[in-house]
Formats: structure tokens, sequence, C-alpha cells
């Protein structure tokens, strides 16, 4: 029997991101938590820790009002999580903010600003270095 290529804590974080996003939409009533959307799920090696990685629909008042929404959903996401799937222990749930959508958007303004040579030079160049050189004497 062949050994499978993902890890079980991959496969485990992949259900529970799925759990997790339905529970958040359709089963939390708090309005701090409406529109947040689950984007990634690291488990810890022995699936005793599950990090949630969410962001908001209005990332400005993100730590004001989703992260204490969030914060007090904690025990039911957790209970809920452990009833839908079959697991000998419920990881604990850590939710954190995605930054990477920020993280992106800063590089690409950082690459947009840098200064651009036209793509006709460029092929310029490269006809000039494909043609043999001769030495001169």
């Amino acid at each position: 029997m062949s050994k499978s290529t993902i890890s079980r804590a991959t496969r485990v974080a992949d259900q529970i991101r799925m759990e997790v996003a339905d529970i958040l939409s359709r089963k939390i009533k708090d309005p701090r938590v409406q529109f947040v959307t689950v984007t990634d799920v690291t488990m810890t090696a022995d699936l005793k820790i599950a990090r949630i990685y969410v962001t908001a629909l209005d990332q400005d008042h993100f730590e004001q009002q989703t992260a204490p929404g969030l914060k007090s959903a904690v025990g039911y996401v957790r209970k809920e999580v452990g009833r839908r799937l079959n697991l000998r222990y419920t990881p604990e749930i850590v939710f954190y903010r995605d930054t990477s959508a920020e993280y992106a958007h800063r590089i690409e303004k950082i690459l947009d600003s840098l200064p651009h040579e036209p793509q006709e030079e460029e092929n310029d160049n490269d006809n000039e270095s494909a043609e043999p050189s001769i030495p001169s004497t």
C-alpha cells in the first residue's frame, strides 16, 4: 500500500477550512462576523491546534469589530467542528487576520513604481546580441 504524498495534517486542515467557512457563513448570527472569508488553515503536526486565517469585507474595522466577534465565537465553532468531523481530539481553534492580500498589493505598488523599459528596446537589444560580432584587429 503506497503512502499518500499529502500529510494528514494538510487533509484535516482542508476539511476544517470548509467546515469553518460553512459555520461562519450559515450558523453564526453575530453581525460582527458577517462577510468573513476563511482563506487558509494550518495545523500542527499533532493536530492539536488549527490556525485559521480569515479576511473580512471591512478590513478597516477588523481589530475593533471582527476580531472580538471571532473570539467570542471560538467555542461554538470548535464544538461544531468536533461534531462534524470524526476526530479523536477536536483541535484548539485560533483565528488570525490574513494579511497576504495587503502584502501582495504593497508589492504590486512597489513594482509599478519602478521605471519600465520600453519593449521595443528589449527586442532591439536581443537582435543585436544574436548577431555574431566580428572582432576588430
